[in-house]
């Protein structure tokens, strides 16, 4: 018996000139890459179906099946050999022997290689060591693979290359396959969520005249026939709010925003949301909402609400703590007085101390934010509402009453990460127009990430917004908390990269 097993990277290009001359030797022969074979059958549902049938149940029932994959393990024993397919679904073996198929067919099986797609037709059956099996009566090779799968079985082992070659690293690892179907599901799940609460789903402009939504610096490009800059979107928020305005008081959208910034563990240039609004809400309803939306998806995707994160019990059931800025600080740090998180002189010492961004002009809420993201933000691994947020570093949200300084918002941590922000929505055109021009100042001082005026959007607040509640979640880094992924860039399919120095050769 021989066992075929996946080559060393070294031979690549010897095998790469192999695989070349058997494709061309199949051109000679006929249409090289076949498109006319009708998989009938995808392997989870032959495993659920007949996998707990003995032998003789299924010998009797005599199911014919036609199945189609990758090669991930090969066989040859002399007259028999086996194989390994893997489809979207999971993997089932095939047996091809000189009786069922003839002797022309399996010699032509014994020339396939790793990573081949092939069709089968056959009967299932079970071996003598019970394993769910299609005893192949006809094979056709669908698509030669030219290149090697990695030497690794179990996949890419070069981070980096797991990232650049994703295509690869689906096909070998298992982890990473379950991964997406998480995240897929995760949207799905959360999809029918909002429509149950009788949201309407829609799509606003990913093209924008005007940077707005959020602070962050945007991409910008150039529309040609307009001959106009214009700017990659790095929130629907204000169009979405448009909407309220007209009418539509509960609007949700799945959307791509970008935002040029730096990459890291936990941002990506291009990255998912979903934001929603809903009038005559506020943000207490919205932190309560939320709490019920991640429970349910954690409890739909994954079946339970207690996940395992690095190590660490985290339960999406219990209800999430509520803190204001400096209480979080306090609560890490607690030989911080109240007096000194109220003192702008302290703060701003403690930020030097820390080499922490600030500026001089900075208002005493924004120096206490500051401070807690440098000394309690990553330590918030249990779900936590950071609430009420300095108005200067909040130009859309609405200003407490009871404390104008402040504002109705909350930020939502979870393993030392932001995954949402919400607010009770802004809705006095003229405090906008006025946070806005403040927001202007501060891009005249050099804040790239200020935000721009928009006067239509004012003039739409002009036409009366509705008490209105508002808030994203990023879709990313909620899929890093159900998957226990420590980087961004494991839960993108394709992230962002800086191109190689030297690029691998193309087949």
């Amino acid at each position: 018996m021989t066992t075929e097993s996946i080559t060393p990277p070294q031979e690549e290009n010897q095998i790469i000139a192999e695989r070349r001359a058997k494709l061309q030797e199949l051109r000679k022969n006929g249409i090289a890459f076949p498109n006319d074979f009708e998989r009938k059958n995808i392997a989870a549902d032959l495993h659920a179906s007949y996998g707990d049938q003995d032998k003789e149940q299924l010998e009797g029932q005599k199911i014919q099946v036609a199945v189609a994959g990758r090669m991930m393990l090969k066989r040859v024993m002399g007259k028999a050999s086996f194989a390994t397919i893997q489809d979207m679904s999971g993997r089932i073996q095939l047996f091809i022997s000189n009786g069922d198929t003839g002797e022309e067919v399996h010699n032509a099986f014994k020339h396939y290689d790793l990573g081949d797609i092939l069709g089968a037709t056959g009967e299932l059956f079970k071996t003598k060591t019970g394993e769910l099996s299609v005893r192949v009566t006809g094979l056709r090779l669908l698509t030669k693979a030219l290149r090697p799968l990695p030497e690794k079985f179990h996949g890419l082992t070069d981070q980096e290359q797991k990232y650049r070659q994703r295509y690869v690293d689906l096909i070998t690892n298992e982890d990473t396959r379950r991964v997406f179907a998480i995240r897929s599901k995760t949207i799905q799940v959360i999809r029918e969520f909002f429509a149950r609460h009788d949201y309407l789903e829609v799509e606003t402009p990913m093209l924008h005249p005007i940077p707005g939504g959020a602070s962050a610096k945007p991409f910008t490009t150039h529309h040609n026939a307009l001959d106009m800059e214009m700017y990659l979107r790095i929130a629907p928020e204000l169009y979405l709010k448009r909407l309220v305005v007209g009418g539509f008081e509960k609007v949700f959208e799945i959307n791509r925003n970008f935002r040029n910034e730096g990459l890291s563990t936990r941002h990506n240039p291009e990255f998912t949301m979903i934001e929603f609004y809903e009038a005559y809400r506020d943000y207490r309803y919205l932190m309560d909402f939320t709490e019920k939306l991640f429970a349910e998806v954690a409890r739909k995707v994954l079946g339970t609400t207690v996940l395992s994160y690095q190590g660490r019990e985290l339960d999406l059931s219990k209800p999430f703590h509520r803190l204001t800025i400096t209480q979080a600080i306090q609560k890490y740090h607690p030989q911080f007085t109240d007096a000194q998180l109220n003192d702008r002189e302290f703060l701003i010492n403690e930020l030097q101390d820390l080499k922490a961004k600030y500026k001089s002009s900075d208002a005493l809420g924004s120096l206490q934010l500051y401070l807690f993201e440098e000394l309690a933000e990553t330590q918030l691994f249990e779900p936590t509402f950071i609430v009420d947020y300095p108005a200067e570093a909040s130009p859309l949200a609405r200003r407490s009453d009871a404390n104008p300084a402040i504002t109705e918002r909350f930020e939502l941590f979870i393993v030392g990460r932001e995954i949402a922000n919400g607010f009770s929505e802004l809705n006095d055109p003229l405090d906008q127009y006025r946070r806005f021009e403040d927001q202007l100042k501060a891009r005249a001082g050099g804040d790239e990430e200020a935000h721009a005026m928009d006067e239509d959007y004012v003039r739409a607040l002009g036409y009366g917004l509705p008490p209105t509640a508002g808030e994203g979640v990023g879709i990313d880094r909620l899929t890093m908390v159900l998957t226990g992924a420590k980087s961004i860039r494991d839960v993108i399919l394709f992230p962002l990269l800086r191109p190689q120095a030297s690029k691998p050769e193309a087949v």
